[in-house]
Order: structure tokens, then sequence, then C-alpha cells
């Protein structure tokens, strides 16, 4: 029936209730009986169980005497003899819907084995469903119609091995087909239009073993993006802009130094975080160099991004390589985070999930609308099964197929605290330490505020670290507003917050925002909004650039020694600039690309840098595991305000007691100190862990702008 046919509309709401829709112009909206016809020509009476006008319709709830068995057609006839197809509405976002089709098995998508190449979609309310096969180097397709199981699950074996041959489903779903790309697809053609049969373990490769990792505050997080990573001209590397860019070794900028990875091994760094590598809308895959794209317009969420692969015309070109950049990293004993979004699609309706299950993978508001608590017109809805299941899956995949060592969720409050335990166990299972780290923004998604995976409910996510804005906005100013200035930059309005979320957010002297140190992210910028080192240039126009590196250095040296995980933005150490773009999502690379050369410019505040990650590494006095533990070692010395300084145990062999202190304020200040030798091992310029300088005194005369550390054996 071709929807123009329909004289109305009926749904099925929920398993035995039907909702239809009369308009006004047919017989005034009226009809006295309703009755259901199957395939099979049986006849059943409804129901009518309550009617009210809506506009121009009149609404009728109908109950059916039984439920209907999903997957076969009906339709329902009025007392005039119109009939119209009964469509699947809301009841697939109905509990007992997820009960009766909830598919635990480990199968679905397409698996070769024993010369035969099997495959499985989960398409519970699909009429008919139909594959679509094609050879490579073909434009001859062939069709064959797949068998209904239990659970909606639909499924067809070829006898023979289709290595490299092209798929997608023709699914039948309310009177209409729709074309789709497996959800579940490990590859795909160019810009992803169709989904490739591949057979992984002919990309197999060992993971190589990594250094000892205990605790997610031994973390030092650099996050970049894979093209901004190594496609500045003078990076040094022949890949740029690829997956290989990003894994080649002892690449050097023009002045002889070191680049890229070899450069953030120097460094010091524990994990890469690349920005979105699964497959995205945005590039042209054809063309790469002629767009730029952050990632995040998710479109095949197990498959690789073709942009960065050197032929994405080669289905396996894109997994082989991503995997040679993984694995080149872990040979620099450094670990891998993947920034994932499985909180939105790029677009709903064109989606694989949509065409396949319509209305089942997404949240709808009260009026029966898609929500947008993302803001890109869409949510996931994490909470129902199958949606949870998926993205468990998909994690898996990752982690067994890929190696991945942690992971980055987008806007992870529009996620289920639920689904987000889930992932934590099961990551868990497969690789103790893998680093679980989120967004944990409250947005406004049709889920109870007390499920949402949100700062506000850490205590329900443990051993998961959130992005922790009140660091980032009381140590810089509001990221939101460009001119507000933070407690580095000398406003007193931010003391107490910065005192707080310097000692780990864990409530030394006010209400805790967070339990455990390890569940806090500390970062001062990332990818989003303006470069710390632009918002200085906004806030402080006329100011030296002597000043704006000495408040940048602050910054940066307090994410590295507060108490939690520190959070870098790969060129932060170098100023970073995107010459005040504050959203760069798909701006060009001169503003996206890490620039070699400021490096090199910036030598001083780099080995600045890399000596504070140093004593952060070796100083555990920095690195506390719990709250507990920095209540018990961690006492706040009583200064003016806005001087901050924190005495802590180190239990370190060779210094048993130091002292971090802080001074925003553009003089020079004396603090007292208690008595002994104190070796002045961190000054507003040098970094020196053996250092011969030492104070003995009642005090000491601090930098302007600046933080010292002291350190007593």
């Amino acid at each position: 029936m071709n929807s123009n046919d329909r004289n109305y509309l009926a749904y099925l709401d929920e398993m035995d209730i039907i909702t239809i829709l009369l308009p006004l112009t047919y017989h005034h909206g009226l009809s006295s009986t309703f009755s259901i016809l199957d395939e099979s020509h049986n006849v059943t009476t409804l129901q009518i169980l309550k009617k009210q006008q809506i506009e121009n319709f009149n609404k009728y709830i109908c109950q059916l005497s039984e439920e209907i068995s999903l997957g076969h057609p009906y339709w329902i006839i009025d007392e005039h003899g119109g009939k119209t197809d009964l469509q699947i509405g809301a009841v697939i976002r109905t509990a007992r819907f997820d009960d009766r089709f909830f598919y635990d098995g480990d199968d679905l998508g397409v698996s070769i084995k024993d010369q035969q190449t099997q495959f499985k979609l989960w398409a519970p309310t699909a009429i008919q469903v139909k594959l679509k096969l094609r050879k490579p180097n073909s434009t001859f397709s062939e069709i064959i119609k797949m068998r209904r199981e239990d659970k909606g699950v639909w499924s067809a074996v070829v006898l023979s091995d289709l290595d490299l041959y092209q798929y997608t489903f023709l699914i039948l779903v309310n009177q209409e087909w729709r074309e789709a790309v497996d959800p579940y697809a490990v590859s795909v053609t160019a810009n992803g239009e169709l989904g490739v049969i591949v057979k992984l373990e002919k990309t197999y490769r060992e993971k190589p073993l990594l250094p000892p990792f205990e605790s997610p505050v031994d973390a030092i997080i650099y996050e970049t993006h894979i093209r901004d990573f190594t496609i500045h001209p003078n990076s040094g590397v022949k890949h740029k802009g690829l997956y290989l860019g990003a894994a080649e070794l002892n690449t050097k900028g023009k002045n002889g130094e070191p680049t890229a990875l070899s450069y953030v091994k120097e460094l010091g760094i524990t994990h890469i975080e690349f920005l979105p590598f699964n497959d995205y809308a945005g590039v042209n895959e054809l063309e790469p160099d002629k767009d730029y794209n952050w990632g995040y317009n998710p479109v095949h969420f197990n498959v690789p991004e073709g942009s960065y692969s050197t032929n994405p015309s080669d289905p396996y070109a894109r997994i082989i390589e991503l995997k040679q950049m993984i694995d080149g990293i872990h040979s620099q004993g450094i670990r891998v985070i993947m920034d994932v979004v499985y909180n939105h699609v790029y677009i709903r309706e064109t989606s694989s999930f949509e065409k396949v299950v319509p209305g089942y993978y997404f949240r709808h508001n009260e009026l029966g609308f898609p929500s947008n608590g993302t803001g890109v017109g869409n949510d996931i809805a994490s909470e129902r099964k199958m949606v949870r299941k998926f993205i468990l899956d998909s994690i898996r995949f990752w982690m067994e197929e890929y190696h991945i060592d942690g992971f980055r969720f987008d806007l992870m409050g529009i996620l289920d605290i639920d689904t987000m335990r889930e992932v934590r166990k099961l990551c868990d299972n497969i690789q103790e330490g893998t680093l679980i780290i989120g967004e944990g923004w409250n947005l406004n998604t049709p889920l109870p505020i007390d499920k949402k995976a949100i700062l506000r409910n850490q205590s329900k996510l443990p051993g998961i670290a959130q992005f922790n804005d009140k660091f980032r906005d009381s140590i810089k100013g509001n990221t939101f507003n460009l001119y507000d200035k933070g407690y580095v930059l000398g406003n007193e309005h931010y003391y107490e917050d910065a005192k707080e979320v310097i000692a780990g957010s864990i409530g030394i002297d006010k209400e805790r925002l967070l339990t455990n140190p390890s569940q806090s992210v500390n970062y001062a910028e990332c990818h989003d909004n303006h470069t710390m080192w632009d918002k200085l240039l906004s806030c402080l126009p006329d100011m030296d650039e002597v000043l704006h590196i000495k408040y940048h250095r602050l910054a940066t040296g307090l994410v590295i020694l507060s108490q939690g995980i520190p959070f870098l933005h790969s060129g932060q150490e170098f100023f970073r600039t995107k010459r005040g773009d504050g959203n760069s999502y798909k701006s060009p690379d001169h503003i996206n690309q890490l620039d070699w050369n400021r490096k090199h410019h910036y030598s001083d505040n780099v080995n600045y840098i890399k000596g504070l990650i140093k004593i952060r590494k070796q100083f555990p006095c920095f690195r506390l595991r719990t709250g507990d533990e920095i209540k018990e070692r961690l006492q706040v010395l009583p200064l003016p305000i806005p001087l901050i300084g924190y005495h802590i145990q180190n239990n370190n062999q060779d210094f048993r007691e130091v002292m971090l202190l802080i001074n925003p304020l553009r003089s020079k200040q004396t603090i007292p100190i208690p008595d002994g030798h104190w070796s002045v091992i961190v000054d507003d310029k040098r970094v020196e862990i053996s250092s011969k300088q030492v104070v003995s005194g009642k005090e000491i005369v601090v930098e302007s702008v600046s933080l010292t550390i002291l350190a007593k054996k």
C-alpha cells in the first residue's frame, strides 16, 4: 500500500494497543468499529478504549484481544470498509518490545568460516529483509532473501568465501523499502556508501607488552587529531595527515629537533588521545585535502575513517594502516585512547540505525519527536537493550581487534549510567587499566536526571573519570566568556574553587565534587573552544609576551601537578594558537595544524613542561590515589589570599615532604615555610630534581605569576 493511498493511519504503539487517526475529511472522522486482518485473512474485532479529537483527526485508542506477531503484515478495517496497513509506532520504545526482542548473540554482521559467509541483521519490525551483494569491481548486484529467526534476527548463508564483496541490506518496514549499510560493518567503500566483507584475521597484529599502568592518576593524556598532528609542512613526517604518519619515528623539524611521535615520547606522555577515527561525514575521502573535520559526525561506528588512509578505496588499507599506527605508538610504550561518539549520529534519517529499525535507536520526547540534547538533531537511546548491546559490542571490537587502551566518551551525559557501568565492567574483563573518561555534561535529553552519566552522578560511576569543567573554568576563566579571567590571572573570585580543584576536587574544605582524584580529568584547554593562548591574547591584549608566557606556564603547570588525571591539548606546551578561532571543527589546516616551528621557538617552555611531567612521575605525592589519601597526606597552608600552598607527605626515599606554592600576583611574594633545609626543585624558570638551590630560613620569596616546589629530604 502506497502512503498516498491511505485514507487514514494506524500505529502499533504497545504490544496490544493500536492508535488509529481518522481525518475529519474521511466520514467526519467517525467509525463505531475497527477490526484487524492478518495475512491469512483472519479478522479480529478491536476494542475501542478511548476517542478524542486532535486538530483535524479523531484519535482512537484500541486494544487487541491478544498480541500480534511482529514481522508480519496486518491491516485495519473500519466500519465503512476502508482499509489501511498497520504501521509500527511507539511500540518499539516499550519495555515489552525490548524484552521480547533482545538478542544476546555475538554474531550480528558478517562472518566467514569454512568457505561459508553468514549474514545476520537485527530488524524485528521488518516484514522482509533482503541481502544485496556485489562482486568487487562489478556493477551487477545479486539479491538474496533472508530468513527471519528468533528475536527479530534475519539471516542468510552463502556457500562461498565472499572476501571483498560489497553488500547492503534491503529492509521492508511500514510498506517502505529502505537500503542500509550493515550497522555492524567493519569496512566500507570510499565515503562509506557500501559495506565490504573483509577477513580481519588477515590483518592480525600481536599487541606488544606495554609498561605497567596502575592507576588512572598515573596517566598523562595528550589530545590530538590525526591530521593536525603531522600535516604541518615542517613536521618532518612523510605520510602527513595519515595513520601511517602518526606512527613515524625519528622525525625532525627544520631545526633538527624531534617532532610528532618521537617528540611526544620525549615529552613523557603516557596516553595519546585521538579525536574520532571511526568513519565520519564531512570529508570527501577521495579528496581529503579539500575538507577538514574533527570527526564528530559518526556514520559507521566500527569502521576506520578512510581519509587518514593512503587508499580509501581499498577496504583493507584503512584497517591495516590504523593497526600499524596503534602498533607504532605502542612500540614507544604509549597507550592509545579513542574518542568515541556513541551519543548521536550524523543524520538520523539516513543512518543505518534508523533505516533498519525506524525509531528504535533514538530518544523521542513526550510529543513523539526526536529529542535533541546533543544539539545535532538526535540523541542515541543508550538505555534500550539493543542500543546498549551495540555500544558494548563496539567497545569490545575496538579493544580486541585494534588493541585500544582507553576511551573518551563524547557528550557522555547523553548516555545512561547503566550503560557506562557495563562499559567499565566489559573493559575490566578484557584489559585491566583501560582508561575511561567522558564529558559528563547535563544535557536536555528525556532521561531521568538520576539515570544520566553526568558529573553530579559521579558516585554511581566509579572507575570513570569526568572532564572537570570546574577545574578548567576556575584556573583559566570561564570557557564560554572569552574575557573572564580565572585564578591564575589573579581573579580572587575563583580562589576557593582553585584551592579545591588543585587538591583533586574531593572536598578538602568545601562540598566534594568527586569521590576520588582518579575521577577528575584536569585540563585548561582541549580541541573545543579557544586555546588558552588565544584567550590570554583576548583577556590581556596590551600585555607583553613575557607575562602571557608566565600565565600560560602557571596554568599548564597546575594541570600537570594537581591531584587527578592531567590532560594536555597537543601544542599547549608551545602555546598553541588557532588565530582566535573558537570553533575550528571544520577550519582549514593553517588554523588547526600543530605548528612544529612554534615548538622550536618556545623550546624553553617545552623543556619546563617536560620537567614538570618528570616531577609528577617521580613524586608520588602528585599522584595520590584516593580522596582519603589526599585528606590524610595533603595539608592546605594558611596563606593570604590569593596565594595557595600545599604541604604534602611524599613517601619517597629521596624526599619525604613536598610543598607546592602558587603565586598568581604580578609581584614577588614572601611566603612563610616550616623550618628545615628545603631544595627548590621548581621555580618560575627551572625544573631540577637534583637542585642545589636550598632555602633554610623561615620564609621564601617566590617570583610573580609562578609556581614553586620545595622538597625536603
